[in-house]
């Protein structure tokens, strides 16, 4: 490991998860080693702007701050992106940590910006980021992998149409869940269980992407597992990618589901680490979660989601390739029950980053 390589801290961002992001980063900037890494902090505003965020560092150094509201992301010297994340002179150790959650960060886009400057970057690259993105590619290939899916129907918005609800009820059956292909944080998601819910959950989900998903609502336990990819061996050579504890989340009060409410708000869910699984099932479940980590040709880091009914099989929901790290984040929590602390989780991505070659793959 080269002593203070420079760390570009990438958060906030164009997408719905902006504020999710800024919590991430502050949770993250405060488990750095100084020591070791020159951190830079770049804020992304809603609008696109990149800032400096001296404002925002000089809040963190302070040790006050909780979240970075997005009118302090928004204060700082103006930068472009490709001078950004280009290493500062020839032979420098550059390494861009890239805490984007949803389009325009956890796509591919930031991930062929740093591509495209030659510089080592965490998580997926530019093929796992948008496979596992696109909601609808990834349960196609994942279908294809063999791995077990909930049925599901895919749709642009222009399709749809006076017969959608029959369609539905014939192939999936009611409730339905319908979401946006492209986003995260369960923003846009919401349950329909009648014809006239699912044309309201449509024109929702409609307003954040221009592909839809309605999906049959699986009854079972919300089960987790965090992915990380192996270490490399003395040669260099890449090793197969581990799988953490799993854990349960259980959602509390009015909230009929997993929704963005629910994962951002204090006291809306109950979080156990490790889950309280039957070892056969979190066994096969770390077993799935590792070979949808590789159907989808993810790098670093991923947190793979499922469904565990109590008289069915397992179904795999959705591959997050940069879950989040907030105090009430699963991926980090479920790493510390299997013996990886906060700190040397993020240590470890760092220098996964910097080990792993350039250029398509």
């Amino acid at each position: 490991m080269i002593e203070r390589v420079r760390l570009i801290v990438l958060f906030g961002g164009r997408s719905a998860e902006h504020e999710v992001s800024c919590v991430t980063a502050v949770s993250v900037l405060k488990a750095l080693d100084p020591l070791r890494y020159d951190v830079v902090p770049v804020g992304i505003t809603s609008d696109g702007r990149w800032v400096l965020a001296d404002e925002a560092q000089r809040l963190l150094q302070a040790g006050g701050a909780e979240a970075l509201p997005p009118a302090l992301v928004a204060r700082g010297t103006e930068l472009q992106p490709f001078d950004t994340v280009a290493p500062a002179s020839a032979g420098s150790a550059v390494v861009v940590l890239p805490l984007l959650h949803g389009p325009f960060g956890e796509d591919g886009t930031v991930q062929g910006l740093c591509e495209l400057a030659g510089v080592p970057y965490v998580g997926s690259g530019v093929l796992g980021s948008a496979l596992s993105m696109d909601k609808l590619v990834a349960k196609q290939l994942l279908e294809r992998a063999g791995l077990p899916v909930p049925r599901y129907l895919g749709l642009r918005d222009h399709e749809v149409a006076a017969g959608l609800p029959a369609r539905v009820e014939a192939a999936l059956g009611w409730p339905v869940f319908v979401k946006p292909a492209n986003l995260g944080s369960s923003v846009g998601v919401s349950k329909a269980a009648t014809p006239a819910e699912l044309e309201a959950a449509l024109a929702l989900a409609a307003g954040y992407d221009e592909w839809l998903i309605v999906e049959e609502a699986i009854s079972g336990r919300e089960i987790e597992c965090g992915v990380l990819e192996g270490l490399r061996a003395a040669d260099g050579s890449p090793t197969a990618p581990e799988a953490s504890v799993t854990a349960e989340i259980r959602v509390l009060g009015d909230h009929e589901f997993y929704d963005f409410e629910a994962k951002y708000l204090e006291n809306s869910t109950e979080l156990t680490v490790p889950a309280h699984l039957d070892e056969a099932v979190a066994e096969e479940v770390r077993r799935i979660a590792k070979l949808a980590f590789s159907a989808l040709s993810c790098e670093g880091l991923a947190r793979v989601d499922f469904f565990v009914p109590a008289d069915g099989p397992i179904v795999l929901n959705e591959v997050n390739t940069m879950p989040g790290f907030t105090p009430v984040s699963m991926f980090p929590a479920m790493w510390a029950a299997t013996g990886v602390a906060y700190p040397e989780l993020v240590d470890r991505l760092l220098r996964t980053a910097l080990a792993r070659s350039r250029g398509l793959r």
